[in-house]
């Protein structure tokens, strides 16, 4: 099983860790790759580690820690880092109404310059389909988006992307790289007009802004020319990011950013993220992970069934805060007259 629980909900990973012990119990023999130590520890008996692709350690999990395995993955302690805010007053995007069919209905928010929003709600209830309107991928049946004050043309990619709005797709191999072209191909795919001049790449100005680049996200291998399809999870995220910044992107549309990459990674693209934000960026980080959206959201927006049912700040952020607001209520169900669209 090869990362089985990416786009399940907790309740349906219960589900699935019952059916794996009654497979173990029948004889069936399992092999489980996760990154997430929590299920590792609730199905597995033992554990094989793997770092830069050689095997450093087996273990009996009954007598390890989760720290110990997270310090032999990465091979250092990780520390453990609280989340620092650096939104201000200014709004950088203003969402009002926007809808598409019965996937997004009415949703209405406002981003600030140095923010962090995340989005959360279970599986299907439009936080995807939320962020590819704002990105102009698809288009929207009504509503208005303003960055700077400005209208932003609906449905339109290109436009999104010179009002400087960069999107890192949920589906990275799929929608946000070409595997088989270099990491320095790959930086470039948003902003080949700064590096052409009459018609022509200039190479070498290109491959120095992408080193550049790859050093300041510390992407390793430090190689320009080496396929993207051959770098980790992690690196290749990085290097996606590194696109839109080097695009000049100051809205970051980040779906699942850290899904399928190790513990090591995601601790790197956490300390990224707070960094673009310090630096005047805003973010929108769609997550599965309760535990990545209270790490490093100033605020959550919350889905339920295609519209927003709230949006809570940050000392009201809890895990059953958000599972309050995201599971569906039935019609008699108390209204929560605190909760506020911005």
């Amino acid at each position: 099983m090869d990362e089985p629980t990416s786009s399940l909900t907790p309740a349906e990973f219960d589900r699935l860790a019952i059916l794996i012990r009654d497979l173990a119990a029948r004889g069936v023999s399992i092999i489980y790759v996760s990154h997430k130590m929590d299920e590792v520890f609730r199905v597995c008996d033992r554990a094989t580690i793997l770092r830069d692709g050689r095997k450093v350690a087996d273990v009996a999990l009954a007598e390890t820690t989760e720290a110990e395995v997270v310090s032999r993955m990465v091979g250092r302690e990780l520390a453990q880092a609280e989340h620092k805010g650096f939104a201000t007053d200014a709004v950088a995007l203003d969402v009002e109404n926007l809808s598409r069919g019965t996937a997004v209905r009415g949703a209405s928010f406002q981003l600030r310059r140095g923010e962090v929003l995340g989005i959360s709600g279970l599986v299907g209830a439009g936080r995807t389909e939320l962020l590819r309107l704002v990105a102009g991928v698809d288009r929207p049946d009504g509503g208005t988006i303003r960055v700077d004050g400005r209208p932003l043309a609906l449905g339109n990619p290109r436009k999104a992307i010179r009002a400087g709005l960069g999107l890192l797709p949920e589906e990275r191999k799929r929608d946000g790289i070409v595997a088989r072209r270099s990491i320095r191909s790959n930086i470039a795919l948003s902003s080949m007009k700064r590096f052409s001049r009459a018609g022509f790449v200039r190479r070498r100005a290109l491959a120095a802004e992408s080193l550049k680049l790859m050093r300041d996200m510390n992407l390793r291998p430090l190689d320009v020319e080496r396929p993207i399809g051959q770098f980790s999870g992690g690196n290749q995220q990085k290097a996606i990011i590194g696109r839109w910044i080097a695009a000049g992107a100051r809205i970051l549309l980040f779906d699942e950013p850290t899904r399928g990459i190790d513990v090591g990674a995601k601790a790197e693209i956490y300390a990224l993220i707070e960094r673009l934000a310090a630096e005047g960026r805003s973010m929108i980080v769609v997550s599965s992970e309760l535990p990545e959206i209270l790490r490093v959201s100033d605020r959550v927006l919350v889905m339920r069934e295609g519209a927003v049912a709230g949006i809570l700040e940050r000392d009201a952020i809890s895990e059953e805060a958000i599972v309050a607001l995201a599971v569906p209520q039935s019609a008699s169900a108390p209204s929560h007259s605190s909760r506020s669209g911005h």
